[in-house]
């Protein structure tokens, strides 16, 4: 009887393993192609385009290598909870905790800012709708997909992902005949023509604007536990995923800088549609056609970084760290509903936050796309700290992918993380202090449940590949 209550109790905080290596790479870059569409631009108010893209090169490097890293974690340890799992496992609880709380922050912050740039799409072809209340529409409907259903929403994030990849290489053919190398160099160091020292603080303010071209492909690890074959998609995902996106990336970039005054493109949540405009004007079926078909780049991120903060959320709570009311898995959908709805209720609040968020001199988008970052980057450093750790650890770990370039990779992943949020923090420090607000906050949650953690049935401290369904069928036998 004992057994069977426990089989059943495992059972509601089971997630369902149903996907496949294109739902896998479908979700790595739709979590990220939001990137090529906005965001990135605000580097350029920064920096300038040549100075926004040495920004750029040197964060790709950072993400290659990362991920190249990255992957023997997230193939050893295939957990919905991601760098919980990793930092946990090499370093205990309170590392587990700085890890989960900067993954939360990056993919909590996140889709707010994405949602914006929907409603700023959206209101190029409805300029009397508020862009924030479509905002909060594209919240209901993406958090009801999400909960009817984790193939569904991946097939849905496939389908989306690839429209989204095509429409940036029509983006790319359309605006070439406009494109000139003087538009994209004219005053591109900052506003200046040549390059001098005075540039630097400008390359390096645009940090979190170049993280963004790539920010949450790591939301894969957040769905492996739901793969089918982890040892085999993830690898794939990851790789073919980061590939996509580092072509797409200096593409859209580089031809968009082109076609005319890119300072007109430098501070704006729309700037492939303005930058189409400077080609083919404003009533071209091709700039209709870029806004419609645009937007399932936006949704593409948007709802697959629903389906990352809501794991990391379910992963949290089964594992002690919020409540447990979030663990909650819904008994016919098999998705954890709590969890989706709870981090949707945050991001709408931050979409009507802007006395809160939109300080610094910057937009509430560029507020929140900072934030996002600053998880993203403590994250980044705990994941490769964590690799390093578990390699000494725990040496036989099973590890079906490892990290390319060890012990290289890693540590260039690591060092030039490091660099990324010191610079991060000095050019940023009213959200430094909003970030280590929050985490302390958190911290003293995490402080009075050792109760909670120690009494939860947590994966993360199993072997490699195990699962709930693992011990369900231990039991049985």
């Amino acid at each position: 009887m004992r057994d069977a209550h426990r089989e059943s109790k495992m059972s509601q905080a089971s997630l369902k393993p149903t996907l496949n290596a294109w739902h896998m790479w479908g979700i790595a870059v739709g979590l990220v192609i939001s990137g090529e569409y906005f965001g990135w631009s605000y580097g350029w108010d920064k920096a300038g385009t040549l100075g926004f893209l040495v920004t750029s090169v040197i964060v790709a490097a950072m993400y290659a290598t990362f991920i190249f890293s990255f992957t023997e974690l997230t193939t050893s340890i295939p957990h919905a909870g991601g760098p919980l799992a990793y930092a946990r496992r090499a370093f205990g609880p309170k590392a587990g905790y700085i890890a989960g709380f900067a993954t939360l922050v990056e993919f909590v912050f996140a889709p707010p800012a994405i949602a914006m740039a929907i409603g700023a799409y959206l209101n190029v072809q409805f300029p009397s709708v508020s862009p924030k209340e479509m905002a909060v529409g594209a919240y209901i409907i993406f958090i009801g997909l999400n909960i009817i259903g984790v193939h569904i929403a991946a097939t849905f994030e496939l389908f989306v992902t690839i429209l989204a990849i095509v429409e940036l290489l029509v983006f790319m053919g359309v605006v070439s005949p406009g494109f000139s190398m003087a538009n994209f160099v004219q005053h591109g160091w900052a506003g200046q023509d040549t390059f001098n020292l005075s540039v630097i603080p400008g390359i390096v303010a645009a940090i979190p604007f170049a993280i963004w071209f790539f920010l949450a492909i790591e939301g894969v690890a957040m769905a492996a536990e739901e793969a089918k074959d982890p040892r085999r998609t993830v690898p794939v995902a990851y790789i073919a995923g980061i590939l996509t996106l580092l072509v797409l990336a200096f593409g859209v970039m580089v031809f968009a800088g082109g076609v005319g005054d890119w300072k007109a493109l430098s501070n704006i949540n729309d700037p492939l549609p303005q930058a189409m405009k400077m080609v083919v004007g404003e009533n071209s079926g091709w700039l209709h056609m870029l806004v419609w078909i645009g937007l399932f780049g936006l949704v593409a991120s948007f709802h697959g970084i629903i389906l990352g903060y809501s794991r990391q959320i379910f992963a949290l709570a089964r594992s002690g760290y919020m409540p447990k009311y979030f663990a909650a898995v819904h008994p016919e959908f098999k998705t954890p509903h709590r969890a989706i709805i709870a981090g949707g209720v945050v991001g709408v609040a931050a979409i009507f936050s802007d006395d809160l968020i939109q300080f610094g001199g910057m937009t509430l988008t560029a507020n929140l796309i900072t934030m996002a970052v600053f998880g993203a980057i403590v994250m980044y450093i705990m994941s490769m700290l964590s690799l390093f750790a578990l390699r000494k650890k725990e040496p036989g770990l099973s590890r079906p992918f490892p990290a390319i370039g060890y012990p290289l990779f890693p540590a260039i992943a690591l060092v030039l993380a490091i660099v990324c949020l010191v610079t991060m923090i000095y050019y940023n420090q009213l959200l430094a202090l909003v970030f280590l607000g929050l985490m302390a906050l958190g911290y003293v949650y995490f402080l009075t449940t050792h109760a909670q953690r120690a009494a939860s049935e947590d994966h993360v401290m199993r072997g490699p590949f195990e699962t709930v369904a693992d011990e369900i069928a231990s039991i049985k036998v």
